[in-house]
């Protein structure tokens, strides 16, 4: 069997190229593997990662809960897969950071990431951003970060427990003072990598399991757009 050939040094190749050097090595005759770039900068360069989120806005309401998996249901953040697409949505990160706006508080205790499947008719939501361009424009996915599933046609179903946290880490009433405030959490990152594929049809969102009180949040959800 022949040995495996290389080339020393930086290639310069185009897609859809084959070169006859193969792999890149080292001085010392290594294979070289490099990541080159940020993890998400292929795919970005080729235009296929979207995201969605909110500015900081109020969550005190039972519909960014668990409690609510209807129509009414407002994801703190979320995406739905238009049923028309020719696109499932990979998504890959999400971002939550909370913050108490008074002292006395309750927390939204374990946020869950909650789905739906079939959706054809909902009304609303907002056009994605393309982190290639930086313009809510090229996306198939619509983004529901606080924004109503207006007709939502089957009701969410709770998949399971998220990395994601923020504000009192307490479900019940804290009052805080100046001797002693609530304890806090603040922003977290939970590394999805491709765990949940959001097919045409469907609904992600990310829910509290209790009602929070004084608390606001700013959200962002990151996918990639694959033809399906």
């Amino acid at each position: 069997m022949p040995a495996a050939q290389g080339q020393v040094g930086i290639q310069l190749n185009q897609d859809g190229a084959s070169p006859v050097q193969g792999f890149r090595q080292g001085k010392q005759g290594e294979m070289i593997a490099s990541e080159l770039h940020g993890r998400f900068y292929e795919q970005n360069l080729r235009a296929a990662i979207f995201s969605s989120g909110m500015t900081l806005t109020a969550i005190n309401n039972a519909t960014f809960t668990s409690a609510t998996l209807g129509a009414t249901c407002t994801p703190i953040a979320g995406v739905w897969n238009p049923l028309t697409s020719t696109v499932n949505l990979v998504v890959l990160q999400a971002v939550l950071s909370i913050t108490l706006t008074a002292l006395q508080n309750t927390g939204g205790g374990p946020f869950v990431w909650a789905s739906s499947v079939g959706n054809g008719v909902i009304s609303t939501g907002n056009v994605a951003w393309s982190r290639r361009t930086l313009s809510q424009s090229g996306g198939q996915g619509k983004g529901f970060a606080g924004v109503a599933l207006t007709g939502l046609t089957n009701n969410l179903v709770v998949e399971g427990g998220s990395a994601l946290g923020g504000g009192n880490s307490y479900n019940i009433a804290s009052l805080g003072t100046a001797a002693g405030f609530t304890t806090g959490l603040q922003a977290f990152v939970e590394n999805l990598d491709g765990q949940f594929i959001v097919p045409p049809g469907g609904v992600l969102a990310l829910l509290a399991t209790t009602t929070p009180v004084a608390h606001s949040a700013a959200s962002n959800l990151l996918w990639e757009e694959v033809p399906v």
